[in-house]
């Protein structure tokens, strides 16, 4: 028999499982009858899903239902589970303050427990600049202050931005929203630290912000200065396959946090004040079998940014952010790629 895993003390990161049951304990207070508890998590965190409802079992009386559904973030929150529970706990993302859509929601921001303090000492010698700004996902802001620290003890000046109104934490980046990194504080930074694992973050942040960017890998240990190089060149060969491209699908994801039906119209007007055909194709998740059936050129996607870079290499048509589009249109120079990013308002 298949034993469940179970969560320990030593587990890379918190669960909050005392709030959970808070949570549960207060809602039984207020029902007649069981709770229904939904779980949504990212991949890297679904192998802890079985142990967690499992627990939630054994201590509650909560009916337990887990979302197999990919999940890339708070904008993709599983709303058929949310209309069937009375809460949902959706595990490894903060808040993007979505509204009513949040209110059955309850984030566990699943942070992480790993010791920064090694790989910070061990990128100061990679940052000669004076002013250096901290960047991170969630899992890693509670440990800011003690970057701080390490920094300013070896002479440095920290500066720790806010991001807009989607970013729930100062210096706080996500895969789709760099705003920490080019924010009015940010002008001010020399070069940037971001502390985690990835390179996606910090190439967002290196692009958005045109500044140097240091990468301190935290479970590791591992510290390097970020070379963007091979990423730009691997968009260059997407962006000179599209540059025949006649025909173009537009990509809007349902995905409440994703949704930018705007932008596409305005990318379709665009494409077709160039002579070109474009058609909006509407869809909740995005994967490359799915593009199969569209004989399209090239597609360019306004759902999350990442689509069009991840797997790039498995569509059947290169996939252009709104960005690369404009190059491929010639309203946009190459030296004027920004990364594509949901911004605060930037959702319809």
């Amino acid at each position: 028999m298949t034993e469940l895993p179970t969560l320990t003390s030593d587990s890379s990161y918190d669960f909050e499982m005392k709030a959970v049951f808070d949570e549960i304990e207060k809602i039984s207070k207020t029902k007649n009858g069981r709770v229904v508890v939904g779980l949504q998590f990212p991949e890297g965190l679904k192998k802890h899903a079985l142990g967690i409802a499992s627990l939630i079992e054994e201590k509650t009386s909560a009916e337990v239902y887990i979302s197999a559904d990919p999940c890339f973030g708070a904008c993709d929150l599983d709303m058929r589970l949310i209309e069937k529970s009375d809460i949902l706990f959706h595990f490894g993302h903060a808040e993007l303050k979505q509204g009513a859509i949040e209110n059955k929601v309850k984030f566990i921001e699943t942070r992480s427990k790993a010791d920064v303090s090694k790989a910070i000492a061990a990128a100061v010698p990679l940052l000669p600049e004076q002013t250096i700004g901290i960047l991170t996902t969630v899992q890693h802001v509670h440990q800011l202050e003690a970057a701080r620290k390490i920094l300013e003890d070896a002479g440095k000046t920290v500066i720790i931005s806010n991001g807009d109104s989607r970013i729930a934490y100062p210096g706080q980046i996500l895969g789709c929203n760099f705003s920490a990194a080019h924010s009015d504080d940010s002008e001010n930074c020399d070069a940037f630290l971001y502390i985690g694992s990835g390179q996606f973050h910090p190439i967002g942040a290196a692009i958005s912000s045109k500044k140097r960017v240091v990468c301190a890998d935290p479970f590791t240990a591992d510290v390097f200065e970020l070379n963007y190089r091979k990423f730009l060149m691997q968009r260059s060969a997407v962006i000179g396959n599209a540059a025949d491209a006649e025909t173009f699908c537009i990509i809007v994801s349902t995905k409440n946090g994703q949704y930018r039906k705007t932008l596409a119209d305005s990318i379709q007007n665009k494409a077709k004040a160039h002579g070109k055909d474009a058609f909006i194709l509407f869809m909740d998740f995005v994967s490359p079998d799915q593009m199969l059936s569209f004989k399209a050129d090239a597609f360019v996607n306004t759902a999350c940014p990442r689509l069009a870079i991840d797997d790039s290499g498995r569509y059947p048509a290169p996939v252009l952010t709104p960005q690369e589009f404009e190059i491929v249109l010639g309203e946009r120079e190459w030296e004027d790629l920004v990364m594509d990013e949901i911004l605060e308002g930037g959702q319809d």
